[in-house]
């Protein structure tokens, strides 16, 4: 992204440390990231990823839209900005709302300039590092939490919502493949635990990482495409061919057949 300039603004001077205090309400996790919640444009929004590797603070287009905010709030941007992938990323303008980060006892205010993006995501908003590093907020993936000085000198302390982090770690899994949707057998899930260093987990959705994890996929579509394979579709693992006379998208072809059993991302392609 050709980012912006970091802007040096002078914020209050806060001792900003953190001990094993700050660890006794952590949850053992597996290097998670930090997720918060913050108020903006006058609404509660959750799943805010605290992003240091962003260039950028961003909102998606569908959060954009649950606040009901105006498109005549949009200016335009003229910058560019690129995914993890190196893929362009449609920017649909910028926006700088009021946003609040409260802890419940002290509370700071402050303008935050949210490029909006058009791009799948399983959080509602990124803050990256210009509003960290103009804020003067340090966060922790140690402790879960993050600290930022109020305008009065004050230490705010944000926890990060570990359950939620899990929820949205979850659908940016089905979001990216279809096969996290298929579901372990209870009694096999024991087979697939692991221990890392602060836990052990096993799996609930098949991971690909098996031997037969792709021959189990396979089945699966012989047996729920089996009426249509050879003739006008063809499947191989998570990948499929549909060809039609008709101009249609390939979600109303299967829906028109009856076929809404189907849960796959059919309009990943576009269509």
């Amino acid at each position: 992204m050709t980012a912006d300039s970091v802007e040096e603004d002078h914020f209050p001077d806060a001792n900003i440390t953190f001990t094993k205090a700050d660890l006794r309400d952590v949850v053992p996790h597996d290097n998670d990231p930090i997720v918060i919640s913050l108020v903006t444009a006058g609404r509660k929004v959750h799943r805010v990823l605290v992003d240091q590797g962003s260039s950028a603070d961003v909102m998606f287009w569908p959060t954009f839209n649950k606040l009901q905010l105006s498109l005549n709030q949009l200016r335009p941007y003229a910058g560019c900005l690129y995914g993890f992938a190196g893929d362009q990323v449609e920017v649909r303008g910028y926006i700088e709302p009021r946003t609040t980060f409260t802890d419940g006892t002290v509370a700071r205010i402050e303008k935050i300039k949210y490029l909006v993006v058009n791009a799948p995501s399983a959080y509602n908003i990124l803050l990256g590092r210009p509003t960290l590093n103009r804020l003067g907020v340090v966060p922790s993936t140690r402790h879960m939490k993050l600290k930022l000085p109020s305008m009065e000198g004050v230490r705010i302390t944000i926890k990060s919502d570990q359950k939620e982090n899990r929820h949205c770690y979850e659908n940016s899994l089905k979001q990216q493949r279809s096969y996290n949707q298929i579901r372990m057998h209870p009694m096999d899930e024991c087979k697939t635990a692991f221990m890392t260093e602060r836990s052990c987990y096993c799996y609930k959705v098949m991971p690909f990482g098996l031997k037969n994890a792709g021959a189990t996929y396979q089945r699966l579509m012989d047996r729920v495409l089996s009426p249509m394979l050879g003739r006008n579709v063809q499947a191989y693992v998570d990948d499929m061919v549909v060809t039609s006379r008709e101009k249609e998208p390939r979600k109303m072809y299967f829906r028109r057949r009856g076929w809404e059993v189907l849960r796959l991302p059919l309009d990943r392609a576009g269509n």
